[in-house]
């Protein structure tokens, strides 16, 4: 990504072109501008992941576009593991750019969190890293590239954690990645970014949107790396209890899902059981996950999954019998039926974090008047870059206003929160929406030592400076020697 002419908000956090600041209330350090020791290189055992990111041309069904991704397909491999279980993945940059892997939704340890600049070190091209983590708690999480603008091409990819007392019942799941789309149409997302940031009079830029749920027309939205034009087909017989797994991987639109002629029923929220609700139709933005259970009829049904505030759809098939596969422009009642709120969303007793936080943080999520730059701070103070200091077995809450008129999934790395509700507590999460004009409240348990980030994963609101962080400590460590910060080798 190139640098911008004029620093963003984002770039004071952490960095352009191989330096960062570092949040700390004093002086600013930065980090990358010394020589860091080289980081040696785990064995790669026989299970291990090789995440080759490259460019790669894939055919999205009705188009064949050349894009960034992890192996010969989009999205990326589907990573399975047991709870308690380990993750080795090697990721090996043959970009052109430096590069990260987020796993997020986990509670890695920082230094495998893949947060450039704040606890790594990016990869540069020709670069190898490896990423080796314990996963500790069940659910559906995803991995995506970390840097500049490359989740909005194909970095991506499912990480499903196994429980192995899983305590649902269902004959067989599929994973529903969800994606919006423009790289190699035309455009990639660095050129998206600079017309979010500076839409002009320009012509080209009547792909902005500006509406509440996102800025930018995509020319495909997808289902498993497919357009609707050559759908994604899952098959399975009548009366089959089939769990989908929710991933929304894209980078500026939220989507609402539904399955024709059937209910679903909510039982997880990025990753996390809740108290099972059953709805019509569920609406996911850019980061969440849901995991929803089904019992298929008999027939050839739409999986539709609607651009929120777009026009638009991605689509895929459900087959249980022999017949003609709907049109994917197929009217589906059940996008207007019953959708969960959060505050329909309670969490299982298993995972609530109970007791009352031992103090509160307001956060406002404004956006700035000096050109397009979208803020994550204190009330009154949007240009100084906020760092959350937190201590460890501390309970914290956090207080998000949302001042605008558009939509803001705030993203937790390395941790889960629980959603306050006026009737009480609400599911745990990692991603959470915050609606315009609305405040939303969350509590955090500080149990995972490190530097973190905290922003919005509408990709151009995080890289035009709607980021912050939560820290351990009054200060954050400093220099190359701090965990995480060995170079690429």
């Amino acid at each position: 990504m190139p640098v911008p002419s004029h620093p963003t908000r984002r770039a004071l956090l952490f960095g352009t072109a191989g330096a960062a600041v570092l949040l700390a209330g004093g002086p600013r350090t930065l980090l990358g501008t010394g020589a860091a020791a080289p980081r040696p290189a785990l064995p790669v055992a026989d299970t291990a992941v090789l995440l080759d990111a490259a460019p790669v041309t894939v055919d999205l069904g009705s188009q064949t576009v050349t894009t960034w991704g992890y192996g010969d397909r989009v999205p990326g491999p589907e990573i399975r593991v047991t709870a308690g279980g380990t993750v080795s993945a090697r990721l090996r940059n043959n970009l052109p750019q430096d590069t990260t892997v987020h796993w997020h939704g986990v509670r890695v340890a920082s230094a495998m969190d893949g947060a450039p600049w704040l606890s790594q070190v990016p990869v540069a091209p020709g670069g190898v890293f490896d990423y080796h983590f314990t996963a500790p708690d069940p659910g559906t999480y995803f991995y995506h590239s970390h840097v500049g603008t490359q989740l909005d091409r194909g970095a991506y990819g499912a990480l499903v954690v196994e429980d192995p007392d899983e305590p649902l019942g269902y004959d067989a799941e599929w994973t529903v990645i969800l994606d919006d789309w423009l790289d190699g149409i035309g455009t990639d997302p660095d050129e998206a970014l600079e017309r979010v940031r500076d839409p002009g009079p320009n012509p080209m830029h009547s792909t902005l949107l500006g509406g509440i749920a996102g800025h930018i027309a995509y020319p495909h939205y997808l289902v498993n790396g497919r357009t609707p034009q050559a759908p994604e087909e899952f098959t399975a017989a009548p009366g089959r209890r089939i769990r989908l797994r929710l991933i929304n991987a894209g980078a500026d639109t939220a989507f609402r899902v539904a399955l024709g002629g059937h209910e679903l029923t909510v039982t997880h929220t990025d990753g996390y059981p809740v108290v099972p609700v059953t709805v019509d139709t569920v609406l996911i933005a850019m980061g969440e996950r849901y995991d929803v259970l089904v019992t298929l009829g008999d027939g050839v049904f739409p999986l539709v999954a609607a651009a929120e505030g777009k026009g638009a759809r991605a689509f895929a098939v459900v087959r249980t019998s022999a017949g003609e596969a709907p049109p994917a422009s197929v009217d589906v009642a059940e996008l207007h039926g019953r959708l969960p709120r959060l505050s329909d969303l309670i969490a299982d007793p298993s995972v609530d974090l109970g007791n009352a936080p031992a103090r509160g943080v307001d956060l406002v999520l404004s956006h700035g008047t000096k050109g397009t730059v979208w803020t994550l701070g204190s009330a009154g103070d949007f240009d100084t870059p906020l760092r959350v200091p937190v201590a460890v077995g501390e309970r914290v809450r956090l207080s998000f206003t949302n001042t605008t008129r558009m939509w803001h999934p705030i993203h937790l790395h390395g941790h889960t929160f629980q959603v306050q509700r006026a009737a009480g507590r609400g599911p745990r999460k990692d991603t959470v929406v915050v609606r315009p004009r609305e405040s939303v409240t969350v509590d955090v348990l500080a149990e995972n030592p490190g530097e973190w980030m905290l922003h919005c994963h509408n990709l151009y609101h995080s890289e035009l400076g709607m980021m912050a962080t939560l820290g351990y400590g009054d200060t954050p460590p400093t220099g190359p020697d701090m965990p995480g910060m060995s170079g690429p080798r």
